[in-house]
């Protein structure tokens, strides 16, 4: 199927792995030039390098703290006038008891999975306006609808990022400008991977088994975790052409997990 946004210029925050690189992958199988931006120099180039042998896309790697208003001034150097913006970022840390979480862990998380977005939405919303033409889809977490103590840190702020992306995007959807959201559950993302081969160490089982031994505790219908590729092609549709009676829409992707009529 053709999503007909073949030559767009699209920035990927957080691109470098799981499901930014996901999306990257799906937007340039598209036809998209893609400036995919994350911190870590290596991964980055190696991710740029693998699209770009996969898709024979124009992928520009850009080595950037979104978090930072000196990283997103990198980043809109780099690609001034972009008609796609996917944002996401490495999920903050889960928390314990909520009373152990302090100001200054709200305002590291806030820099990157509120304000940084906000910021970036701000800086090319109105560009987009004036070509008629563009797409925004914030990566956020199922936790920003469905609170629970252990997601305090990603729930709560991204909460507030629908709330905020979802009254911009009434104002600017008659510009052909749409802006959405994706909620998602467990994926197999670099930093899952990390966090379960720590868990498999401490226990002496393996990352797949650690992965079953999830799935069976929190009762995941689909009897797995997701495929960040699969949730990039979501977030392909979502900056598609086809996308431009969707707005302001949060879609929850994570397995059947929550169970919830809407």
């Amino acid at each position: 199927m053709d999503l007909g946004i073949a030559g767009r210029k699209a920035i990927i925050n957080g691109g470098s792995a799981g499901m930014g690189k996901g999306s990257a992958r799906a937007l340039a199988k598209e036809g998209v030039d893609i400036w995919l931006v994350a911190r870590g120099e290596e991964r980055l180039l190696a991710a740029a390098a693998e699209i770009t042998r996969e898709t024979s896309a124009r992928v520009t790697p850009v080595v950037a703290d979104h978090s930072t208003v000196a990283g997103r001034g990198k980043i809109l150097e780099a690609c001034p006038e972009p008609d796609i913006l996917v944002m996401t970022c490495a999920p903050p840390a889960q928390t314990g008891d909520y009373r152990t979480v302090s100001v200054d862990d709200w305002q590291d998380t806030f820099a990157t999975t509120l304000l940084s977005p906000i910021e970036m939405m701000r800086a090319t919303i109105d560009g987009m306006v004036a070509r008629k033409f563009g797409r925004i889809v914030n990566i956020a977490t199922g936790a920003a609808k469905y609170p629970a103590e252990i997601r305090l840190l990603s729930g709560a702020p991204r909460a507030a990022l629908v709330n905020y992306t979802v009254a911009v995007s009434k104002k600017v959807a008659r510009h052909n400008v749409i802006i959405n959201n994706l909620l998602p559950g467990m994926f197999h993302t670099a930093t899952i991977h990390d966090r379960m081969t720590e868990r498999a160490a401490e226990n002496g089982t393996s990352y797949d088994e650690e992965v079953q031994k999830f799935v069976r505790d929190w009762r995941i219908p689909a009897g797995k975790f997701g495929d960040p590729d699969d949730l990039g092609a979501f977030c392909a549709m979502f900056c598609s052409q086809y996308a431009s009676f969707l707005v302001g829409q949060s879609l929850v992707i994570d397995g059947g997990l929550i169970n919830s009529t809407f």
